[in-house]
């Protein structure tokens, strides 16, 4: 976990008579320079066989970060002799404590104390411990996981989970709650979502009284009729964000032909933000595969009705 710790880099990776740091070719480089860098403290050897699996990952993602010229990481080596430390160290891009600076080293593995190699400890460029995850997240996320935070962590495993809900989306997942597994019709008969399983499904974003929901409902409720007529399997649901009163909702709703979410369900806000729906109206075509196909297929439908049908993303590109 981070620490509010703050390190000076020059003391914690100098010894005396030597400030400097070196490559695998022998070049000196001044650890002042590293000040205002984040600073991965690896600590590994090459007996390890561990080290050796995960020296490569962090060397791709060391190189992907180069061009930043904000992030270096310095080897603290536990290699048996300066024979196998040289061998080992010659395959790293990065920096390292000389072999026979022990001192330094030892103070480093004894100040962060973890239970064994690899172990990555990410200094950020205020001297504060960032992480000491940085071989989880570097194994996990790769480049992606800079500058190896915990706030970024979080977030990556947030992105992984929505993903992963993405993934296995159906019609279910998307429609269903706890309480409830039907949709509603205007006449207020209860369908079961099992019922549009398979089917082209748009959930239509609304509010009732919308000057741009009320301009294109009569454009989609043609489009709807002409599809039903051609006995296409395609269904709407209208996801309604009134949250004031049920009454319009109710007089709005009986104006229009397809199924809907009941009157303030919270799934509605739910999908919303799901689908990060910030203007409407908005037509989010789901595919009979239960996966999105087009996150708004409005302006498809205003411009070339049942033309576009079935209103894919691949079909927006094509007629733009």
């Amino acid at each position: 976990m981070a620490s509010d710790v703050v390190y000076d880099l020059n003391s914690l990776l100098s010894s005396e008579g030597r400030d400097f740091l070196i490559r695998n070719n022998g070049d000196q480089v001044k650890i002042s320079s590293l000040i205002g860098r984040n600073v991965g403290l690896y600590f590994s050897a090459g007996w390890c066989p561990s080290c050796c699996f995960f020296t490569p990952k962090l060397g791709r993602v060391y190189k992907k970060l180069a061009s930043k010229n904000d992030f270096e990481v310095v080897f603290i080596s536990s290699d048996g002799d300066e024979v196998a430390f040289k061998s080992n160290f010659s395959k790293m891009p990065w920096l390292s404590i000389p072999f026979a600076d022990s001192e330094t080293k030892q103070n480093l593995k004894s100040l962060f104390l973890f239970s064994g190699i690899p172990h990555l400890v990410v200094i950020d460029d205020n001297g504060k411990v960032s992480t000491h995850e940085g071989v989880e997240l570097v194994s996990y996320f790769g480049v992606d996981a800079y500058p190896f935070t915990y706030d970024r962590k979080m977030q990556l495993l947030v992105e992984k989970e929505e993903e992963a809900t993405r993934n296995n989306q159906t019609i279910h997942s998307l429609l269903v709650s706890t309480f409830r597994k039907y949709v509603l019709s205007n006449d207020g008969n209860q369908i079961p979502v099992s019922k549009l399983e398979g089917k082209l499904i748009g959930l239509y974003f609304s509010m009732h009284g919308h000057e741009h929901c009320d301009y294109f409902k009569p454009k989609l409720i043609e489009a709807y009729n002409k599809l039903r007529e051609k006995e296409e399997n395609f269904e709407i649901v209208l996801i309604s964000l009134d949250d004031e009163d049920e009454d319009l909702f109710k007089e709005a709703f009986k104006t229009m032909p397809w199924l809907a979410l009941p009157f303030k369900d919270k799934k509605c806000q739910e999908l919303k933000l799901y689908f990060e729906v910030s203007d409407i109206p908005a037509l989010v075509i789901i595919g009979q595969d239960g996966k999105t196909s087009n996150p708004n297929a409005v302006e498809l439908i205003k411009e070339h009705g049942i033309d576009a049908y079935p209103f894919t993303s691949q079909e927006t590109r094509r007629r733009t």
